[in-house]
């Protein structure tokens, strides 16, 4: 192989590498959007019913969320459990508060393995409230 033919072979698969890196960040920004705007509208959610829904009614909620999360085998959140009892027990807005503030920190610590497993949080938190509170037809 001529030396030519290594320089080209070499930026070929450079360009394919650049590329490729590309369109990870591409979607990389895609999930921190969409990431980001789901978060945003779970914390208007929380407020809006943190508001307008009782104390037992809220801790109903939670126990369901917590139930299903355990159901579904998401063992790994029993701190967010403790935290997640602490606000509701506490029942104000700074101790809530402080509670999503240190939840999305926790997310954001670390890589996909943490990301599957808010997205799978976020289903259940889903599920839960549509079994709770289903939609008018």
């Amino acid at each position: 192989m001529s030396e030519q033919e290594k320089n080209n072979e070499w930026d070929s698969l450079w360009q394919e590498y650049t590329k490729s890196l590309e369109n990870w960040k591409s979607l990389f920004e895609q999930i921190q959007t969409a990431s980001n705007e789901m978060q945003s509208k779970f914390n208007e959610v929380w407020e809006k019913a943190s508001i307008e829904s009782s104390n037992e009614t809220m801790k109903l909620f939670g126990e369901n969320w917590q139930k299903a999360m355990t159901d579904a085998g998401m063992t790994s959140f029993k701190e967010f459990s403790e935290n997640w009892q602490k606000a509701l027990n506490d029942s104000n807005m700074a101790t809530f508060k402080q509670f999503v503030e240190n939840w999305q920190k926790s997310l954001s610590s670390s890589g996909l393995e943490q990301m599957n497993a808010y997205g799978e949080m976020m289903k259940k938190f889903t599920e839960t409230w549509g079994s709770m509170w289903p939609k008018s037809k």
